[in-house]
């Protein structure tokens, strides 16, 4: 878009990117019960990455709640950075959840125990070969993941289970969008040559 200036010159004019959130995140800034619109449109993907990361129904659950507990108490300090039409909101958001996981495991790791789910066979196969075989395929593949160092895991977890952006798990995780590329790629690497082996 161009307009001419006082001397008639051409000049560029200044588009200022829209923040997809913009109009909920300000309306929860000027009364919290108007945060609900943000709860219901990322309760799903924080409580999955939450799920993808503790494999605990009920720590993702604690992991979702404590992170929109704390995004609403630290709304007033949220400042949009103006991707274009990406929500800088639900990076933010993201990098909450992030920040709760981590706290989690530090917690887990001082004083670890296995969840009951862990035990339990939940439902009845149709094809018992089949579904043993798939199963059995399926752990292999999470186990490798699991055993990816933190980073390369997280930006697994973000790019193909929550489906964020390069730029968002970037943003999320504090690197640049090539390095989040560099991490997906050595990780998806390490990933093919565990199942190989």
């Amino acid at each position: 878009m161009f307009w001419k200036g006082r001397d008639g010159a051409d000049a560029a004019a200044a588009i200022v990117p829209f923040d997809t959130d913009r109009p909920a995140v300000e309306a929860a800034k000027r009364d919290p019960d108007a945060f609900e619109p943000l709860y219901r449109k990322y309760v799903a993907q924080i409580y999955s990455l939450a799920l993808y990361e503790t494999r605990d129904p009920h720590a993702a659950e604690d992991v979702t709640e404590q992170t929109f507990l704390r995004a609403l108490a630290s709304l007033s300090s949220f400042h949009e950075q103006g991707h274009g039409d990406e929500s800088t909101f639900r990076v933010w958001l993201f990098t909450i959840a992030r920040n709760v996981i981590s706290n989690l495991r530090r917690t887990q790791r001082r004083r670890p125990d296995a969840p009951l789910e862990s035990a339990l066979e939940l439902a009845a196969p149709d094809d018992p070969a089949a579904t043993a075989e798939n199963r059995v395929e399926a752990q292999r593949a999470w186990d490798a993941v699991m055993e990816l160092p933190d980073d390369r895991r997280q930006a697994l977890v973000l790019r193909f289970i929550d489906e964020l952006s390069a730029r968002e798990i970037g943003d999320i995780m504090g690197r640049s969008e090539g390095a989040v590329r560099v991490l997906i790629h050595r990780a998806l690497t390490s990933v093919r040559r565990s199942l190989a082996e």
